[in-house]
């Protein structure tokens, strides 16, 4: 079982950089990230890209080099967003939303949220130009293999899940830990009244009052449902 999230002295801090701030909150406003936010559990701070944007327009794209279709993030000016976001002495780690990243894992966000927070980048266009990302030290992460407009879902996903780790977000401690992915294998199906519904009934052992047996049908469950849907997670538990 993972250990509690010992909470710091300062809260989690989410800074998201993006062309469309006003997509922010958005669903993060809502029920338990929302009440977190409210007491202060966490902070958000959405910034513009293109408060340094060039020229009169405030340009923030240009042209592939080598040719292609569509526009390219350029380095001068993300480079510039990210450096007035960041103080030199800010530890948050630097994540650029991306569908090429390293795949979003539930102990990746874990050990995000255990730390002060993060800096998130969400581009647009065909992409972003591939030096800021090396000068910049920007982590890519991507949350499935699929291809979005822009990263500002995708940042939504992370810090919602981060959020909900946070200590006091959710009523009770093993919410998050007796969970999908939390112990590398898909969670075990749920039940609650009526007792019968449609001809369905709860599985007995859950109404015997046996811990150890429900503790046993739990596990037993869950490695059936990870083997019938995602082998590949038993794979790796069992390497």
């Amino acid at each position: 079982m993972s250990e509690p999230i010992v909470p710091d002295a300062a809260p989690w801090r989410a800074t998201v950089l993006t062309l469309y701030p006003e997509m922010f909150p958005g669903p993060l406003g809502h029920s338990l990230s929302g009440d977190a936010l409210a007491r202060g559990t966490w902070s958000l701070e959405p910034r513009q890209i293109r408060e340094h944007g060039l020229g009169r327009h405030r340009n923030v794209d240009d042209t592939p080099a080598g040719g292609g279709a569509g526009m390219v993030l350029r380095c001068d000016v993300l480079g510039a967003a990210i450096d007035a976001a960041t103080p030199a002495d800010d530890a948050r780690p630097r994540l650029l939303m991306s569908p090429r990243g390293k795949p979003l894992s539930q102990a990746r966000v874990r050990a995000l949220a255990e730390g002060p927070g993060a800096i998130i980048v969400c581009g647009r266009f065909e992409g972003v130009d591939e030096r800021v990302i090396e000068a910049r030290n920007l982590e890519e992460v991507s949350i499935g293999d699929y291809v979005l407009s822009g990263g500002e879902i995708a940042a939504l996903v992370l810090i919602d899940a981060c959020v909900r780790l946070l200590p006091g977000v959710m009523g009770k401690h093993a919410s998050g830990v007796e969970e999908s992915f939390e112990g590398g294998l898909l969670e075990y199906p749920h039940y609650t009244r009526p007792r019968e519904w449609e001809g369905r009934t709860i599985p007995d052992v859950l109404m015997g009052g046996n811990h150890a047996a429900i503790a046993r049908w739990r596990a037993d469950r869950s490695r059936a449902l990870t083997r019938a849907r995602r082998p590949d997670l038993l794979q790796r538990d069992e390497s």
